[in-house]
């Protein structure tokens, strides 16, 4: 996964169209002669775009944004910055409009049972899940699962699932590198913050994979569980591109007999 912007361009008032494209090329180690090339322009006309000199289309942004993979919500902040209407709406997940992407991601989950799945946002808070995740839940402190739930610090707080992980520092080491790498790629102030919560906890550090697993397993209680990721495919609505079902799998047949 390509890094995004560095932290650092919160703060130091970029506000120009061409100066944030110019940062995401950067960031996403692409010459202006690379990026031209993908996008169809010259050269020239690129360098003008993120000096100022030439104001950029709705068009030209959006055609570079996607050379460039930056997500919806930055690429709207991008278009306002050139003085143009955002292109992608960002629906409440409530809003009657997401109704079908509420429907598919409750097929999947209730499709998954009785494995535990979940549906988080962009920010890792909880929107939905199946009874199976009950399973995780158990135990934690009662504040934990206060809405909204992020289910990383459920994860990775001492008073949440974390004392109940018999391999916590290798998922704790995959966790915070997951957060870390998607903060990056978003330049996202929330994530970047969440991480830095996080990364405070007691846990220990492990960099490596103990044992025979050819994926990072999450060792719950006397059950072991291998996840997968599904996200929507091509989004158009920022809160959407944000959504994914997170599902464990057994990764042993003791906990397949034990889930079943």
């Amino acid at each position: 996964m390509a890094a995004g912007p560095d932290r650092s361009l919160r703060s130091v008032g970029v506000t120009t169209a061409g100066h944030l494209l110019r940062d995401w090329r950067r960031t996403r180690r692409m010459s202006q002669l690379d990026l031209s090339i993908e996008a169809g322009i010259s050269t020239r006309h690129l360098s003008f775009v993120e000096t100022g000199r030439s104001r950029p289309s709705p068009e030209m942004i959006l055609r570079l944004a996607e050379r460039l993979d930056i997500p919806l919500a930055e690429r709207n902040t991008i278009l306002l910055a050139g003085g143009h209407a955002p292109a992608f709406p960002g629906h409440d997940v409530d809003d009657p409009a997401l109704a079908q992407v509420r429907a598919a991601a409750r097929q999947i989950l209730d499709g998954h049972s009785p494995n535990p799945a979940a549906l988080i946002d962009r920010h890792w808070h909880l929107v939905e899940a199946n009874a199976a995740i009950a399973l995780f839940t158990a135990g934690a402190a009662p504040e934990l699962l206060a809405p909204p739930v992020n289910v990383l610090r459920l994860s990775l707080h001492p008073d949440g699932m974390a004392p109940r992980i018999g391999n916590l520092p290798e998922w704790r080491a995959h966790l915070l590198d997951r957060l870390r790498r998607q903060a990056a790629a978003t330049n996202d102030s929330t994530l970047y913050d969440l991480h830095a919560e996080l990364s405070g906890y007691p846990g220990g550090g492990a960099e490596v994979v103990t044992g025979p697993s050819v994926v990072v397993p999450l060792r719950y209680r006397e059950l072991s569980f291998l996840s997968t990721t599904t996200l929507f495919g091509t989004p158009l609505d920022v809160t959407v591109a944000g959504l994914a079902v997170e599902s464990f799998f057994p990764a042993d047949a003791a906990t397949a007999r034990a889930l079943a």
